[in-house]
């Protein structure tokens, strides 16, 4: 893993110097549009309203319109709040883990020491974990201000950022506040059914069929012929599109790790499911490819 995030835990005098990395990653086909008559790829530019000019990804900044007024907002304008320039998660509180409604959680990360020493690290871990209390921390994650959760996973830090109070909608139904009775015989049907069904979550019994279906359905297409050469679906591009080298650097880096992630097992299961994994392997062996060509394509592509 590729630490996303660099910074220290604060609390008190309390310093925990930390890495942070992404604890989930999508397990998704990656899939893109063509032209359904020939099969040649489809991009979107990025074009100017004003002159209709293809503009260059290094040429554009952010805007907030009011619905009279835009305000265009730099890079550099970003750069200069205090918010972007913070390394620290700070400590604001702790409270009962109970008390987080898990609606709001977000994203998860995973924290490792950053230091010679683990032993602060540790004593926060073992703090957390005695007294049953989660941190409520702010930090500065991708030019936005967080809000998250500190609390424990097994032997590891997990940071997981929160939604906003004002993000999470009033759930306001007027078919709620109908009266309905529910007669004693009817519930105890409903936990009685309930009751069948008890057991102990264990996630690794649960796959996703609609993903193995879809390798399956690509690692036959491929064994029967039916693809076509991929270089053949590029076109030529705009010339104005040259100046997005950067970017589209770092695109073809997340579309070769993308691929590479595809040829790993997409989870245990039954026979089926251990025979969906071997052709999502041979799936993913045959897509590396066009996803490198993609994204090399993509240098002079809108994206």
């Amino acid at each position: 893993m590729r630490a996303v995030w660099k910074g220290a835990v604060t609390f008190g005098l309390v310093n925990v110097p930390v890495k942070l990395y992404s604890a989930t990653e999508d397990h998704d086909v990656s899939l893109h549009q063509v032209h359904a008559a020939d099969g040649g790829r489809i991009r979107y530019q990025r074009v100017c309203e004003i002159d209709g000019e293809v503009v260059p990804y290094q040429d554009i900044d952010k805007a907030y319109d009011d619905g009279e007024r835009t305000v265009v907002i730099t890079d550099a304008d970003l750069k200069s709040l205090p918010a972007e320039r913070s390394r620290e998660i700070e400590v604001v509180e702790f409270v009962p883990s109970a008390q987080i409604d898990p609606i709001m959680l977000d994203r998860s990360y995973f924290l490792e020491p950053d230091s010679a020493s683990s032993k602060a690290y540790v004593l926060l871990r073992e703090t957390l974990e005695s007294t049953d209390r989660t941190a409520i921390v702010r930090m500065s994650l991708r030019q936005k201000s967080r809000l998250a959760a500190l609390r424990v996973r097994g032997d590891v830090l997990v940071v997981q950022t929160l939604l906003w109070s004002d993000e999470v909608r009033a759930a306001e139904f007027p078919s709620l506040d109908e009266a309905v009775k529910i007669s004693p015989k009817e519930l105890d049907l409903s936990k009685q059914l309930v009751d069948s069904l008890v057991n102990d979550f264990e996630p690794d019994q649960y796959v996703d069929e609609y993903q193995q279906e879809l390798r399956t359905l690509i690692a036959a297409k491929l064994e029967q012929g039916e693809a076509i050469d991929t270089a053949a679906t590029f076109g030529e591009q705009p010339e104005q599109e040259k100046g997005g080298e950067v970017i589209d650097l770092m695109e073809a880096l997340r579309q070769s790790i993308a691929a590479k992630r595809e040829g790993g097992g997409v989870g245990s299961g039954s026979g089926s499911s251990k025979a969906a994994g071997a052709a999502k392997k041979d799936a993913a062996g045959g897509d590396k490819k066009p996803a490198a060509k993609k994204a090399t394509a993509k240098k002079k592509a809108a994206s």
